[in-house]
């Protein structure tokens, strides 16, 4: 697709993979709306790299469903979806609890799940459009203390898998990637973006993969991509 002029909605997109992704998207061309829930941070965000802020909570189906809307009502379309926001819980098995199951479900899982039904719904209508599903390597590997993100992730690649069967024969190209670590604000403590590793992935790394996976031509998609550190060790 040509990046220049394309309208994107991109999800937890004030800082990590998702501030990178739409500063890059945004320097190539595009119209990006960012989420988050800090609505400082957004507005800030938003003002540094040259997007659109909308204050969402991915476990709200109301305000998901007034972004989508404000984007229609605003640029009277949307070309692609990246659905990146997500949190983690880890711990031991014998420790998991059904609070931490539905609080990181509620966002990586069922937020996920509604927006893109909410925007498979306007691709199907104009019989185009693009959703990347921000993964991750534990989408399709368990590891310790990673039960509930691990099952997480792994419900998202399912989600990936059958909106792919679904939606190609309304044109609509769906993507899954999963990188191994990326030193973001993931999980730290007051969200505080973490230092760049030479042996870890950043997140300018994980902009240029997804940039790759939509400047492809619309005849042809990536369904599933992984991006590893060269030695993470």
């Amino acid at each position: 697709m040509k990046i220049k002029g394309s309208v994107i909605l991109l999800t937890g997109g004030s800082s990590g993979i998702g501030r990178a992704a739409a500063q890059l998207l945004v320097a190539k061309g595009a119209i990006v709306y960012i989420t988050g829930r800090d609505s400082e941070k957004l507005q800030r965000t938003a003002k540094e790299i040259g997007a659109e802020p909308l204050l969402a909570d991915m476990t709200s189906d109301e305000q998901l469903a007034n972004a989508l809307k404000h984007i229609l009502d605003s640029s009277g379309r949307l070309d692609v979806l990246i659905n990146n926001a997500g949190i983690g819980a880890f711990g031991p098995v014998d420790g998991l609890s059904r609070s931490d199951f539905r609080e990181v479900f509620e966002v990586n899982v069922y937020g996920a799940g509604i927006l893109g039904a909410l925007c498979a719904a306007h691709f199907k209508e104009r019989e185009e459009g693009h959703i990347l599903n921000i993964g991750s390597s534990a989408s399709v590997k368990g590891f310790k203390n990673g039960s509930v993100y691990s099952a997480s992730k792994f419900a998202l690649r399912a989600l990936s898998q059958c909106w792919k069967d679904e939606l190609r024969p309304y044109n609509v190209r769906v993507t899954h990637i999963n990188p191994s670590e990326v030193t973001t604000a993931f999980y730290q403590e007051g969200r505080k973006e973490r230092e760049e590793q030479p042996n870890k992935l950043r997140a300018e790394d994980m902009a240029h993969l997804i940039l790759s996976c939509l400047e492809l031509d619309d005849r042809g998609f990536i369904p599933e991509v992984s991006l590893w550190a060269t030695n993470p060790f």
